[in-house]
């Protein structure tokens, strides 16, 4: 198996000025800094997302990020889903396994895992302690929020010996912070559109920027794409010498969706390679999407092998067996029926709807929308109207949140149909309940925002 080397950093001893910490204030510090998951309006440069300045955090905590090996997963829909399968996978491999991915939906320590447990509060208040003197000597160009959690992650992996760690974007992948790493193998999910003001309006401008993570002679593995997507990877990959492979083409892929009386409505999908064959593997998410997401997962386990990995393919399949992913066609409660999903793009709240439509049957669907208001609104809408028979919109407390009142109006305008808004999720919640009955669904979606308040207030 391939090995990184890994350092212990020296014993430090605490500085008498250092400030003690606990966790609440640990995290109160970090989240005093700029975070643009909460911003309506960032610029996308090398200002607003510095490379430099995440090297320079890097370097004062030992450059961690150089001492594990990792895989690197961008996209815009499907990372999330693709990294934890990949990692639990691995995990089954008898590898320890780091796994970084963004937004948390309820925790902050979701972001950072190691073989399936999140961080502890304690760890994770010792490494905030330990930055924050690098922070504060910052004082021209502080970093921010993710700039930091993004550090602490790699210093926890490295400190704790990871075999591999799976490593998900945040924002594109050209100047995301995570981007300071050399990978093992790289993956791209579908990418649509999202995050327009930064990335650019049209799916070709987005692909150059997702492409950022590509290394040379590093292996990077996409799902199918867009022809446009797909010219403008190509040509991303030949420029620096990556060797750029898509499933369906250059890798032997398909799946096909069935029902049998035990499974219900579900996807199969078979990949071979000169190392690896999967056949008839049963996707263990909702959705044919799904589908293509672990497809991807599958073909970077493989180019791990190339690197040296020891991958028990039978151990690998197995794990995903009973696996599943908060917030993704996550059913939270039965009376009534509630389904919790962070579609939060057009290209993702489509995949919802028809996935609903294969697998849950339903007389009627109520669907609680809120979504951030720099997204496609206008192609939202379109993909709602085409599956929900009611909608209450309402609002996330993220800053970055649309008036639901201004939603309301757009769907009209969109679709010439009316909808009901709440000013909060509770509210929204208490009309829906009222609305449906046993045979009816209730749908959250939006945001993985939305998503994790609505999981907090049913579990209140």
């Amino acid at each position: 198996m391939a090995t990184a080397t890994v350092r212990k950093a020296p014993r430090k001893v605490p500085s008498k000025k250092k400030t003690s910490r606990t966790y609440e204030g640990a995290l109160r510090y970090i989240f005093s800094h700029t975070d643009y998951e909460q911003m309506l309006r960032v610029r996308y440069n090398r200002d607003t997302f510095s490379l430099d300045r995440m090297h320079l955090l890097a370097k004062k905590l030992g450059d961690p990020q150089k001492k594990f090996l990792s895989a690197h997963i961008a996209g815009t829909k499907g990372k999330g889903s693709t990294a934890t399968m990949l990692a639990e996978m691995l995990r089954a491999s008898g590898l320890k396994v780091g796994l970084y991915t963004s937004p948390h939906i309820c925790d902050v320590r979701e972001r950072i895992v190691i073989n399936g447990d999140m961080i502890s509060q304690a760890a994770l208040t010792r490494l905030i302690c330990e930055v924050e003197p690098h922070i504060e000597k910052l004082s021209k160009d502080k970093p921010t929020f993710f700039e930091i959690f993004t550090a602490l992650a790699f210093t926890h992996f490295a400190r704790e010996g990871v075999d591999i760690a799976v490593i998900e974007t945040g924002l594109g992948g050209r100047l995301d912070s995570t981007n300071i790493i050399t990978p093992a193998v790289c993956g791209l999910t579908s990418i649509s559109l999202d995050h327009m003001h930064q990335l650019g309006n049209t799916t070709a401008l987005i692909a150059g920027e997702k492409a950022g993570i590509f290394k040379p002679n590093v292996p990077a593995v996409s799902v199918q794409q867009a022809p446009e997507v797909k010219r403008v990877l190509r040509n991303a990959a030949k420029t620096i010498n990556a060797n750029l492979m898509f499933t369906g083409d250059d890798i032997e892929f398909s799946y096909r969706v069935e029902s049998s009386r035990q499974q219900g409505c579900h996807a199969r999908i078979c990949l071979t390679t000169p190392r690896s064959r999967f056949e008839h593997l049963s996707v263990p998410l909702l959705g044919e999407h799904q589908a293509l997401n672990l497809g991807l997962a599958l073909a970077m386990l493989d180019q791990l092998k190339v690197a040296g990995f020891k991958i028990d393919d039978e151990q690998a399949v197995k794990a995903l067996a009973n696996f599943k992913i908060p917030g993704r066609m996550e059913l939270v409660s039965t009376d009534p029926r509630i389904l919790l999903d962070g579609a939060h793009n057009a290209a993702s709240v489509q995949a919802l709807m028809r996935a609903v439509g294969q697998h849950i049957p339903y007389d009627s669907m109520v669907m609680v929308f809120g979504c951030a208001s720099d997204k496609d609104i206008p192609g939202m809408m379109e993909q709602i109207a085409g599956g929900a028979d009611k909608v209450i919109f309402t609002k996330s407390q993220n800053p970055r949140a649309a008036d639901p009142h201004e939603l309301a109006a757009a769907y009209e305008e969109r679709c010439g149909r009316v909808a009901q808004v709440c000013e909060t999720l509770t509210e929204a919640m208490r009309i829906a309940r009222s609305a449906v009955s046993r045979e009816d669904l209730i749908c959250v979606c939006g945001s993985f925002y939305l998503v994790g308040e609505a999981k907090k207030l049913l579990a209140s």
